[in-house]
Parts: C-alpha cells; sequence; structure tokens
C-alpha cells in the first residue's frame, strides 16, 4: 500500500494528463519572474500556446490600482495597460505530440504596494481567440482523478468557451513570513477528536465517521498538556457549522459549530491560548462550500438570485462545478468579484473579531495563485503578523508560483519521501537523503516557508504502515525537525497513537482520526522524546540556517 495524497499524479496516465493539460491552448499558469515581484524590479510574464491554436500575437492586458483588466485594444487608458509578449522558442513537445510556442513579455517596475492584475490574450487576424489558462487543466485533472479512484469512466469534459480564461494577479511586496512563524512548533488538532472538556465524556468513539463530542472547551482544558510537549501554535480542523464531523463542507462562515461549544467556547480558547503565547491557526476552505449553505441553496433554486455567480453552475451531469465531483461541495466561483470580497471579508472577521493568528488554506490550488495574492493582502492589512500557509498537493515546479502569495505551504514533497523511506521502506535512505539535499536547494531563494509533517489527517498514521516500529518513528521525527520549516505534530503521535482499524480497511481517512488516548494509554517515553526534539530544535535554531 501507498499513500494516495497525490492522487492527481498518482499515475503515469495522470502524470501524462498533468503535462499535457499544461502544454494545451493558451497557458499561463503564473510563470513569472521573479516569481515573488518586488519594488523596483520588472516582472516577466511566460505563455505557451500549443498545437491547437494558430496565434499571431500574445498580448497582456494590465491594471496597477487592482480593478479587473479588459480584453480589448478599446479598453487602453488611464487605467487598462496593454503590453505585446514576443515568441521566443518553438519547441517539439513529445509528450503533447505536437510544436509548443513559447512567448515573453515584461511589465514595468512597479513601487511597493501596487497590485496588478492581468489577462493574457491571444489573438489571429486582429480577433481575440483564447485567454489564458484555457483550457482549464485544472479541471481536467479532477475529473480524470475521480475516475480513477471511483474505477467509473471519465466523465465528458464540457467544452469551456476559451474567451473566459482567467484574471492573474500579484503584489508588489517584501513581505517577511513572521518570526513566531518561523520558529513554530505547530501541533494539529481534530476538533471533533481530541477531548470533550469540561468534564464530560465521549459521546461515542465507535463510528469513527460520526461525531464523537470532542469540543474547543476541551482543547482549552488540556492547554497545559500542548504547552509541556513544547507547542507554540494550534492548527484546528475546521471550526464552522457543516453537515459532517470533519468540518471541510460549510455550512455558516461566521459562527462556530454548537457541538464543538460555539462563539463563546472558540473566544475563551483563543484567550487563554494567546494568554500563554500559544497562537491559534484556523482551517479555511475558500474552495468550496456545503451545498447545505444558505447562498448555494439559493443560487441552486433561483437563477436570478445575486449568489448564483459565487457558484459554477455548467451543463455537467450534476449542474455545477465540486470538490472532485463530490455533490455536497459545491465550488465557489473566486473569479468573480462579489465571491471574492465574500471570502476575504470572512478572514478580516476571525483575525479582527476573534484575534486568530491565521489560517491553514485547504485545497489552496483550488482557487489557485491569484485569488491568495489579495486574500493575504488583506490579512496582513489587518495584522501584519498573521500566518497564512496552503495545502498545494502539486509538484513542487508549482509550489514556486504561490511566493509572495501566501507565506508558506504543506511540504508535501518531503512527507511523501520521508514515509517512503521510513514508514513503507519503498525506497532507500540514500534516496530520501538525496532528495532532501535537492529538495532544500530548491526552495533556498524561494521565500516561502514549507512546514513539515510525518501524517495527518488525510493519512494512515506513521506508526502504522511503518509496522507499529517506533524506532522508525523516531528516526523520520529526528530529520523532520532538523529542517528550517517548522515542524507539524499530528495530535497522538507523540504518544504512540497508530491506526484504528475499521471495517473498511480502504479507507484511509477514518482510521487516522480516531479520539485521542489519554494516561496510561499514552506512551511516556514518547512523549517525551518529542519534548526532547523540540527543546534541541530551539536550541539549533534551523529555521536560521
Amino acid at each position: 500500500m501507498q499513500d494516495n495524497i497525490f492522487g492527481t499524479l498518482i499515475t503515469d496516465e495522470l502524470q501524462l494528463l498533468h503535462h499535457r493539460s499544461h502544454h494545451s491552448g493558451l497557458q499561463h499558469n503564473y510563470e513569472i519572474t521573479p516569481q515573488r515581484p518586488i519594488p523596483g524590479r520588472p516582472v516577466s510574464l511566460f505563455a505557451t500556446v500549443g498545437p491547437e491554436l494558430d496565434a499571431e500575437e500574445v498580448i497582456c492586458y494590465y491594471t496597477l490600482d487592482g480593478s479587473q483588466p479588459t480584453d480589448s485594444l478599446n479598453s487602453i487608458g488611464s487605467v487598462v495597460r496593454m503590453i505585446k509578449l514576443t515568441q521566443i522558442s518553438v519547441d517539439w513537445d513529445t509528450l503533447k505530440w505536437g510544436y509548443v510556442e513559447t512567448w515573453r513579455g515584461e511589465i514595468p517596475a512597479q513601487p511597493e504596494g501596487t497590485f496588478v492584475r492581468y489577462r493574457i490574450v491571444s489573438t489571429k487576424g486582429g480577433q481575440n481567440t483564447a485567454v489564458a489558462d484555457w483550457p482549464d487543466p485544472k479541471y481536467r485533472q479532477e475529473m480524470a482523478t475521480r475516475a480513477h479512484f471511483s474505477g467509473l469512466p471519465s466523465p465528458a469534459i464540457v467544452p469551456t468557451d476559451p474567451m473566459i480564461g482567467k484574471t492573474f494577479a500579484y503584489h508588489v511586496n517584501r513581505y517577511r513570513v513572521p518570526q513566531w512563524a518561523q520558529e513554530a512548533v505547530i501541533y494539529q488538532i481534530f476538533a471533533d477528536r481530541f477531548h470533550p472538556g469540561e468534564g464530560r465524556e465521549w459521546t461515542q468513539t465507535t463510528n469513527l465517521r460520526d461525531f464523537c463530542g470532542g469540543t474547543l472547551w476541551g482543547i482549552r482544558d488540556r492547554l497545559d498538556y500542548v504547552q509541556e510537549l513544547g507547542a507554540t501554535a494550534i492548527w484546528l480542523s475546521p471550526t464552522w457549522p457543516s453537515t459532517s464531523y470533519h468540518g471541510y463542507d460549510i455550512t455558516d462562515y461566521k459562527a462556530v459549530s454548537q457541538r464543538l461549544g460555539g462563539m463563546e467556547a472558540m473566544k475563551a480558547l483563543v484567550k487563554e491560548a494567546h494568554a500563554r503565547g500559544v497562537k491559534i491557526l484556523l482551517d479555511l476552505v475558500a474552495n468550496h462550500t456545503s451545498s447545505e449553505h444558505p447562498y448555494f441553496r439559493e443560487a441552486y433554486e433561483k437563477v436570478d438570485s445575486p449568489y448564483r455567480k459565487h457558484f459554477l453552475f455548467d451543463q455537467s451531469e450534476i449542474g455545477y462545478r465540486t470538490f472532485f465531483g463530490v455533490r455536497s461541495m459545491p465550488q465557489v466561483n473566486l473569479s468573480n468579484e462579489a465571491a471574492r470580497k465574500w471570502m476575504i471579508d470572512i478572514a478580516r472577521f476571525w483575525l479582527d473579531d476573534f484575534g486568530v493568528d491565521g489560517f491553514r488554506l485547504d485545497h489552496a490550488n483550488g482557487p489557485g495563485p491569484e485569488f491568495w495574492a489579495e486574500f493575504q493582502l488583506a490579512c496582513k492589512q489587518v495584522n501584519s503578523q498573521s500566518f497564512c500557509f496552503g495545502e498545494v498537493v502539486e509538484p513542487p515546479s508549482d509550489y514556486k508560483r504561490y511566493a509572495g502569495r501566501v507565506d508558506g505551504l504543506l511540504d508535501f514533497g518531503f512527507n511523501d519521501s520521508i514515509r517512503r523511506a521510513y514508514g513503507y521502506g519503498s525506497t532507500t535512505k540514500e534516496a530520501f537523503d538525496l532528495f532532501l539535499k535537492r529538495h532544500l536547494e530548491f526552495f533556498a531563494d524561494s521565500g516561502l516557508l514549507l512546514p513539515t509533517f510525518i501524517d495527518n489527517h488525510d493519512l494512515v498514521r506513521f506508526l502504522h504502515i511503518a509496522g507499529e516500529d517506533k524506532s522508525k518513528l523516531r528516526a523520520a521525527a529526528e530529520l523532520q525537525f532538523a529542517l528550517p520549516g517548522p515542524p507539524i505534530v499530528y495530535y497522538g503521535t507523540e504518544v504512540g497513537m497508530t491506526e484504528r482499524m475499521v471495517e473498511d480497511q480502504s479507507d484511509q481517512l477514518v482510521g487516522c482520526r480516531a479520539p485521542m488516548v489519554w494516561n496510561e494509554e499514552q506512551d511516556q517515553e514518547l512523549f517525551a522524546f518529542y519534548q526532547s526534539l523540540i527543546a534541541a530544535r530551539r536550541e539549533a535554531k534551523p529555521w536560521l540556517q
């Protein structure tokens, strides 16, 4: 068995689709230099034109005030500006089996604080023929991945209008990742599975697809434990009202689930954690909502609803775009200005009214770099020391597109490699050492913080894949804590929690989410080992490397 976390790239066929999708039609894919725009330096843009498209010109329309650019020469004026890209190469692409052109243009240097939005358009005979990125590579990958894991035929891809495309953006800044985040040890807690709190017992612990009774009160009551471990920040699983135990299908973004304790419990947890010097990070799902969210319900039922454009309705079988085809998780249309403002206002609310310290951004590659550029700008305006890090399950080469748009990205490359070498034993430790050397070199000047982890809520627990061999867990943790990126410890790993065996052995999203073990069930020697790792890390300061 191996992990499926890189699901969109898990087979040769899916890897081939990834490549072909990014070399079809007109693609930009956020390819810019420098990847993190800074004041006083021009930005080079690159676009590829695939074998299917004949482009006589490639033009970039851009604005410098954050407004939406249009795709017409007639719009050029005081707000919308234009540059023409130059074809710099024609290359044969064997995997695409055709010739692919590369075009380059340059947006002039801008001062600190400039928010640049731009669109890239191909033309022929004086008429626009496509807007990058078309066809949408992500949509094709998601549908093919869904078919792979379901065993069903890949659904027909509904043709999209080549003139829709994307709007890209970057913010010219010199933001630095907050010092506290660089030095942090982050403890990841699945809110429903940590502790009931206030003298309560678990409601049940047998059906791991149902609520077990953990609360934010319970986390507050166990802050002594978090401090004793040495963690300095807590990453909470989604705490908003939802229809599921996991919370990734949100029905109200400005409330706290009553089963977790409601708004009062969140305020109490943040206050007590801050009094102890512990930061609180929320798990924000911007890519999709629950199908029971009032905005979606109204949009689905009324074509004239003001929320209709908050989502992506189409001619597919179910009638709208979703998170990997899951009906209960409709995708938010963050290219829509009103939807963007709605989601950014949510972030401001939790930073300002509740004083949370930042967000883990679920499925951040769904909205893509353009949205996060605006999102992070808003977060920094509320709290310059806020920390936003994303979940982007893509090749490492794609990570750099997020530089300057988020503070960091979860290090899935490290996670995949160390689990293969020290957990499954499917690669050698020598191969891991070589990977890690090159991995660190690749990201050395990226400006991205890469929090590391060896297991999480979407993976079979490391101890289980290591055959319950705690020496392998210790060896992996030692490597993790020696790296510059802040280490994340998934609740229970530090006391020897392993996979809960369930009836459906193939369901890896359940067994790793069992309720936290307490008292005599905990491996105190392993706990002391993690304490020593954290203490040694503070002494060594690897984040200064």
